[in-house]
């Protein structure tokens, strides 16, 4: 089996099955059909880029096709939220298309059914139907009115277009077999009689068609050759292939290909509502600020947040396509955000939580124009200048008054380096009548400048801080998001409403100070503020008010605690390394494979006892390393196989760090990828 083949997910499979099989390439064609209910949220990526991606792939069309049969729900504003997330995601449509469009076809193929006997007008209330429809373990019985004749049924259905009849008064009912085993086969309802505006057929049409007579029929008019959607649709296939089978028969001419429904599993995103009544809920209640909250899980809320379309894009190829429903960790969403961020946003200073530093040493009056490294992962990314002066802001919890020797920011008698500048020293503190900081006094020693070449700005301290000139701040709301949800699965609980699990710090809005390079920042622009994380420029920013939002921290805040070092642990662990484990385990896989084996045991010993003290955010980044840098890779795979026996769930990205050692020339690696 070739590289290629082994790569295909199963859609992928069946189309190459199906092109073996004698189906022309030119008949590829695929959909995306969104109903315009609400706003698209994450898990709809992955349709999305099933979908469009398969269009890239075999460069076939792709219909964007509005499922819009419930005027009641609908609206224009939602049709245009998908579009531009849609494009906004770097996707192309072939056409735009609507199911209300194909309303007087349905109709025609509806009055070709009822001629054939295939559909009656049923008068039961919806309580009656749903009392004789039957159990999933006990069959249904046939309706009273099932037995009208073709003439009658022809008539009423007519009258129902007409407007003759109230609303609930009748229902056209697909005539099918009431003892199926499938409850969907059990004469499903067609039309229902309904009075409202439609955003593109206005009052046109006083009856509606079912998502499930429409669905099917939209694809077989635009002549999809694959009909793909989520798992929860796969009971619906037997009745997708009623439909399309008889219509076939009417229209088989104009019409030559018949659709296959295949069914792929959904993204379930862990911490997260993925259903859009529960979503509108949250905005009717005001939980949040509307459908692009930054909060939201919508693809306009992470816009608004500050995600980019390649993370997300890169977030759903790492998911793949599977058969089977899983929960994805939304962990593995930021840290895709993460990475993305850290080659791309310019690296700025912002103080979130000020305190006064006083640099007593440092002339009254000057100022210094300093270089600051835009980024440090993209050459070209260039550099611009930071105003530093006598007085600065620091963040308040960078500074301690006494400290332990783990405290590496800034405490009295000790010293520290400020990112881009100088190094100093605390020397002592102004306090209020509450004893209360507010002042911090240090000096600094003059020829420390950072890249200024001499000796004293080589010479290495063990704490960096960020800061901004007081003098030259500017003022800046910041939006700090967090999760939504406190509980992994707030949809999921029988006992609970899911709005139980409402996390009430997942807001807190502080005023910052930032440096004046911020000041030209455009709405939608993305930074890393040194230290704390990655921020965007918020749609309310204005001429007179900056306003960031948090996209994500620099690590995985929700992740579990690191586990503490048991007391019998021998103490030479921790005089061992000076390295954080992380550091000490990538040191350990560098040489690993130039090792006689016996080394390699003892080194192999050496990182299971460190992966005890390294948390699952610090060893993820490990996964993405060079294919070249082996021995890192085996490192991490035993750290990986400690963290496992320990109780750390398995995820995609775990799973994809797996697969691809498993499929490695190394065969130490695909040993310990076995053992994993």
């Amino acid at each position: 089996m070739s590289e290629e083949t082994k790569s295909l997910n199963f859609i992928e499979h069946i189309i190459e099955e199906d092109l073996t099989n004698g189906m022309s390439k030119d008949t590829l064609r695929f959909r995306f059909p969104p109903e315009p209910n609400g706003y698209l949220h994450i898990g709809h990526t992955k349709a999305i880029g099933i979908s469009f991606g398969l269009g890239e792939k075999y460069n076939a069309p792709v219909n964007l096709r509005f499922d819009d049969t419930n005027p009641t729900k609908e609206e224009q504003e939602y049709v245009d939220a998908i579009k531009h997330d849609i494009a906004w995601l770097g996707y192309q449509w072939a056409n735009e298309c609507y199911s209300s469009d194909y309303f007087q076809q349905l109709y025609d193929w509806t009055i070709e059914l009822i001629k054939e006997g295939k559909a009656y007008v049923d008068s039961q209330s919806s309580e009656e139907m749903a009392k004789q429809k039957g159990t999933p373990t006990e069959v249904g019985t046939n309706s009273p009115y099932r037995s009208r004749s073709i003439e009658e049924n022809l008539d009423l259905f007519q009258r129902m277009k007409n407007g003759e009849f109230e609303a609930g008064t009748h229902v056209l009912r697909a005539k099918i077999d009431m003892e199926d085993p499938n409850m969907l086969m059990r004469d499903p309802i067609m039309y229902r009689i309904m009075y409202a505006h439609h955003h593109r057929t206005a009052d046109e049409w006083c009856i509606y068609p079912m998502y499930d007579w429409t669905h099917g029929e939209s694809d077989y008019i635009e002549q999809i050759s694959h009909s793909l959607c989520s798992l929860e649709f796969k009971p619906h296939r037997k009745l997708y292939n009623w439909f399309r089978d008889h219509v076939f028969e009417y229209s088989k001419d104009q019409y030559p290909l018949q659709p296959k429904q295949r069914e792929f599993a959904r993204l379930n995103l862990s911490y997260t509502i993925m259903s859009k009544r529960k979503l509108l809920k949250l905005v009717e209640g005001k939980i949040v600020s509307g459908w692009d909250d930054p909060r939201m899980p919508t693809i306009s809320g992470l816009r608004r947040r500050g995600y980019t379309p390649a993370a997300i894009r890169k977030f759903v190829e790492t998911v793949g396509v599977a058969k089977r429903e899983n929960v994805i960790d939304v962990s593995l969403l930021e840290f895709c955000i993460r990475e993305d961020l850290n080659k791309t946003a310019n690296r700025v200073m912002a103080v979130l939580n000020p305190v006064k530093l006083v640099i007593m040493n440092y002339p009254e009056g000057r100022e210094e124009w300093l270089e600051a490294e835009n980024n440090p992962e993209d050459a070209n990314a260039g550099s611009h200048k930071v105003p530093f002066s006598r007085e600065l802001y620091i963040e308040r919890e960078d500074f301690k008054e006494e400290a332990g020797s783990k405290f590496f920011r800034l405490t009295l008698g000790k010293e520290v380096r400020l990112k881009n500048a100088y190094i100093i020293k605390g020397e002592n503190v102004v306090k209020d009548a509450d004893g209360n900081i507010t002042e911090i006094h240090c000096t600094y020693d003059t020829d420390s400048l950072s890249g200024s070449g001499t000796e004293a700005s080589l010479r290495k301290v063990k704490g960096t801080l960020h800061w901004v000139s007081i003098a030259h701040a500017v003022q800046a709301e910041v939006r700090v998001y967090d999760r939504l949800f406190s509980d992994e699965a707030p949809g999921s609980h029988k006992d609970k409403d899911f709005m139980d699990f409402i996390n009430p710090n997942s807001l807190n809005v502080v005023n910052a100070f930032v440096e004046p390079f911020l000041k030209e920042a455009a709405i939608g622009d993305r930074f890393q503020f040194q230290r704390l994380g990655y921020f965007s420029v918020d749609k309310d920013t204005t001429d007179e008010k900056l306003i960031f939002n948090k996209t994500v921290g620099l690590r995985d805040t929700w992740a579990k605690q690191k586990p503490k070092v048991q007391q019998n642990q021998p103490k030479q662990i921790h005089k061992q390394h000076q390295r954080t484990p992380i550091e000490e385990i990538k040191q350990l896989g560098k040489k690993y494979t130039n090792l006689p084996e016996a080394k390699q045991q003892i080194a192999k010993e050496k990182i299971q006892k460190l992966a005890a003290n390294v948390a699952y955010e610090d060893l993820e980044p490990l996964f993405a390393t060079a294919a070249k840098k082996t021995g890192t890779r085996i490192a991490a795979m035993i750290t990986l196989g400690i963290m496992l026996k320990n109780g750390q769930k398995r995820n995609a990205s775990i799973d994809e760090f797996i697969e691809k050692a498993l499929n490695d020339k190394n065969e130490l690696l695909v040993s310990e990828a076995h053992l994993a």
